[in-house]
């Protein structure tokens, strides 16, 4: 049977801004309400939060727990091998792989991606190769025998820390898909990375909600049109810390 599965790649030690994911968003810890959002994609059919069993990650864990959302719980390093054992134990045949720092994730963006994917019977897709979406609107998509043959053969650092750079190599002889947006908006910054950052994603949210909770990123781009300054509180570069974990 097949079933789509979103794994949230999560923990507390984050080297920029430790404990980010636990910062409140509307009145909730910021994975939970992320998990929220990304759980209104049509495509998947469960979502759940990968993190490790280091000592470090078991308030993230309580606060998901308290949240009735699933955990999945792996070496703090080898995060590839992590989210292998995730995905084997969640019966995923497709897996949508969403880092804890993209709390605006937009479910139809997902549904996007997930439907290019089977369109183009690639073994991955993702609106990142190259990106043309907003940073925090990241989404990547691949089988699970794509992740088997990366858990198997990826043996770099990079490629086992942040899990998909072996898929998108020319090495792996994958098939790739990429979903490109209208324009290009990859200089736009709505990710949390940093304590600036989740000062603008907060009031993206505050001011977004009060259209509807259930805002799309076109509705951010509207509260971003109506209050520019926006763009100027968290100035960083795109993935500027690639060799760090999430």
């Amino acid at each position: 049977m097949k079933r789509t599965v979103a794994l949230i790649q999560a923990r507390m030690s984050s080297t920029r801004f430790p404990g980010k994911v636990l910062e409140l968003l509307a009145g909730k810890p910021s994975i939970v309400y992320m998990v929220e959002r990304a759980s209104r994609a049509k495509s998947l059919d469960a979502v759940a939060v990968v993190t490790s069993t280091d000592p470090s990650d078991d308030p993230l864990a309580a606060a998901l727990a308290a949240g009735g959302v699933g955990c999945f719980r792996g070496d703090l390093h080898d995060v590839l091998a992590r989210y292998h054992a995730a995905a084997e134990r969640s019966g995923a045949t497709t897996v949508v792989r969403l880092t804890g720092d993209c709390p605006l994730v937009d479910p139809t963006l997902i549904d996007t991606v997930v439907a290019a994917r089977i369109a183009s019977d690639a073994d991955y897709a993702s609106n990142v190769d190259p990106p043309t979406f907003p940073d925090g609107f990241d989404i990547e998509c691949f089988s699970i025998e794509a992740l088997r043959r990366a858990f198997a053969e990826a043996s770099g650092p990079v490629e086992r820390e942040h899990v998909t750079p072996w898929m998108r190599s020319a090495g792996s002889g994958l098939r790739r898909a990429n979903v490109r947006g209208p324009v290009d908006l990859s200089h736009l910054r709505m990710t949390v990375d940093y304590p600036d950052d989740l000062t603008v994603v907060r009031r993206l949210v505050e001011d977004c909600s009060r259209r509807d909770p259930h805002f799309d990123l076109y509705d951010v781009l509207r509260c971003l049109a109506a209050s520019p300054e926006l763009l100027e509180l968290n100035r960083h570069a795109r993935n500027e810390a690639l060799t760090s974990k999430v």
